[in-house]
């Protein structure tokens, strides 16, 4: 009797501990990782002014979307969030700091992939909406399609309620001349957010998260080209290219974007994840330091798994980047060499 009773009250003591533990579940994992371009950024070329301008704005990013993400919002809502914080910085190359194109304008792209459905939102070339990353989001769960373009995604803006900013409004003296230098040197030349002749980088801003429910958000906002011309559209608004998420991970690129729309590269680096089992870090490695180098494609992509991995891969002298891993460890990095 007295070994049925401790039985029994063993029984219970487990009954009242997992009850405890059933009242007070444990959090979901949550993750977000960001870039705010790659290329050729060298810290020799680098005031300490202009560094922490660009760290305070990668921290203030990461944080705006990871309170989001840690109370309980989705994974969309804090990569739109964050994005827009990145998209209303002159520091980057889209939104509010957009490079020129050849006639003088700014042509924006932006696209966003959700992994729980497979939705997908894009748009290019638009050059009166502040935020292109509300307009491709808006793209995603308001149509039946998935890219937009010009004067297409105006229109289209316009019956979502969208206010249309003046172009004035993405004007930079930096980046106006940039585009002069340019056309001053060689004027059928194009380049990616050239900062200084040996200082230029890719401006593209992106973001990956991971929300409590465990969907997989990804999105990619750019200015494009410095100098672009006859509408040209780079990998930032194509889905697979420049920006894809499904159940297995997300990603989000930046770099010389005609190589990253022909290697298919965001896409190509979930493919190795759910098909090869591969870690997410190690598929990026293989496409950007394989795959793209023998391309003779210059970048780098963002992005994490369905665990909360992080995974941060370039082949370029840097990358502006930033994440909060599942643990909540804050990681902000700019150069190659740590």
């Amino acid at each position: 009797m007295i070994k049925q009773a401790l039985t029994a009250i063993t029984l219970l003591a487990g009954l009242t501990v997992g009850a405890n533990a059933m009242d007070k579940p444990s959090k979901a994992k949550t993750a977000i990782v960001i870039h705010g371009g790659a290329g050729t950024i060298l810290k020799s070329k680098m005031t300490p002014e202009i560094e922490q301008a660009y760290i305070e704005a990668l921290k203030h990013a990461l944080k705006t979307g990871h309170a989001i993400l840690e109370q309980g919002g989705s994974s969309t809502d804090a990569v739109k969030a964050t994005i827009v914080t990145m998209e209303d910085s002159p520091l980057f190359n889209a939104g509010k700091g957009a490079v020129f194109t050849h006639e003088g304008k700014n042509e924006l792209d932006a696209s966003i992939m959700v992994s729980d459905d497979l939705s997908a939102g894009a748009v290019a070339g638009v050059s009166h909406i502040k935020n292109p990353i509300l307009l491709a989001d808006k793209v995603r769960t308001d149509s039946k399609h998935v890219l937009m373009a010009r004067e297409g995604a105006e229109e289209f803006a316009k019956e979502q309620d969208f206010e249309l900013v003046d172009p004035k409004y993405f004007f930079t003296q930096n980046r106006w001349d940039q585009l002069q230098k340019i056309l001053k040197e060689d004027p059928d030349k194009m380049q990616l957010s050239e900062d200084e002749a040996k200082n230029s980088k890719f401006g593209t801003v992106g973001a990956v998260a991971l929300d409590q429910a465990g969907v997989i958000t990804a999105g990619t906002s750019t200015g494009g080209m410095t100098n672009k011309r006859y509408a040209r559209i780079g990998d930032s608004p194509i889905i697979g290219a420049g920006t894809y998420a499904n159940s297995h991970c997300g990603i989000s690129a930046t770099g010389h974007g005609e190589y990253f729309i022909r290697a298919a590269v965001a896409y190509d680096i979930c493919a190795l994840v759910e098909y090869k089992g591969e870690s997410i870090q190690n598929a990026a490695d293989i496409v950007i330091n394989g795959k793209l180098v023998k391309m003779g494609g210059d970048g780098g992509v963002v992005g994490l798994d369905k665990d909360g991995n992080i995974m941060m891969s370039f082949n370029t002298p840097g990358m502006y980047r930033g994440s909060i891993d599942v643990d909540g460890n804050i990681t902000i990095e700019i150069y190659q060499d740590k």
